[in-house]
């Protein structure tokens, strides 16, 4: 049967045992679908029995036309950066409750995936941030982020002082806790629990949300996607700034954390009828009666 994916990757959650049996399962569907499958080298070292041609991920950006990830929002998140690059479509599937972007269950993913191989999908573009820091003249480090880029204190009891600008504009010195700047995506994460907006998916849009302001006027604010933010450092006592909550790199005085929109989108596919405010109701129990 011709399908618009002729070769799809899959992606394991890291030291998940039980992925094993669906992971295997999803793979031979899609052979005998005439799809070509690979998966990544950390999946083919984790599940056992699973003997389908393993790749790095960065040979799977260049090889495959989708990526299907099997886990929750957290393993989608580590793939969406890394394979960003490479403009290759990501499908979520969920072994547990359903997340925001891994929205297809394990119950019915043959079926779903089936249909999303003719055709029958939702696409949504999704921004992300590239970020960088400067001590001097000295880049010290860059990352993407897809849910957020985050300033925080570290692990002492004080507050820490910052400078914000933007597109050499400045805005404000603060004293908090820290500064989220997210993506719409990550405006449902630790930006949401900071008393962030709601972002819908698809705008242009970056939040600018501070944890625990030492001033309650200072407040969130939403910018365009096409700003350059910069934030420099005035009292950084052990502050760290954050990709996704997954890699980080420590701050000190002077230092400057640039974040602005990153030049590829991430394309994700969703079965069939999604509704992102279905999804917002059910994950933030929204209309239920207590």
């Amino acid at each position: 049967m011709d399908t618009l994916f002729k070769t799809v990757a899959l992606i394991g959650k890291y030291k998940s045992p039980e992925i094993a049996e669906p992971l295997i399962r999803l793979g031979k569907f899609l052979e005998s679908r005439g799809v070509t499958v690979i998966q990544d080298k950390l999946t083919a070292g984790n599940v056992e029995g699973s003997d389908f041609p393993a790749h790095s991920l960065e040979e799977i950006g260049r090889m495959a036309g989708l990526a299907i990830v099997l886990g929750g929002d957290g393993t989608m998140l580590n793939i969406a950066r890394t394979l960003a690059p490479y403009g290759v479509a990501l499908v979520g599937v969920n072994q547990g409750r359903l997340g925001f972007l891994t929205d297809i269950s394990i119950d019915s993913m043959l079926d779903t995936i089936g249909a999303m191989l003719e055709g029958k999908y939702v696409t949504e573009n999704r921004m992300l941030l590239e970020a960088w820091m400067m001590r001097g003249e000295e880049k010290l480090f860059q990352g993407l982020a897809f849910n957020d880029v985050v300033v925080h204190r570290g692990n002492t009891g004080s507050m820490i002082e910052f400078e914000v600008r933007i597109n050499g504009l400045f805005v404000y010195t603060q004293r908090s806790d820290g500064l989220i700047v997210a993506t719409p995506t990550g405006s449902t994460a630790y930006a949401l629990s900071s008393g962030g907006p709601i972002l819908y998916p698809g705008l242009p849009m970056i939040a600018m949300v501070p944890v625990n302001p030492h001033t309650l006027s200072n407040r969130p604010i939403v910018i365009g996607g096409d700003s350059l933010i910069e934030i420099i450092m005035k009292k950084s006592g052990d502050s760290m700034v954050h990709f996704d909550s997954h890699s980080h790199f420590d701050l000190k005085e002077g230092d400057c954390v640039f974040v602005r929109r990153y030049e590829k989108m991430i394309r994700l596919l969703h079965p069939h009828g999604h509704n992102y405010f279905h999804t917002l109701r059910e994950k933030l129990h929204w209309s239920e009666s207590f």
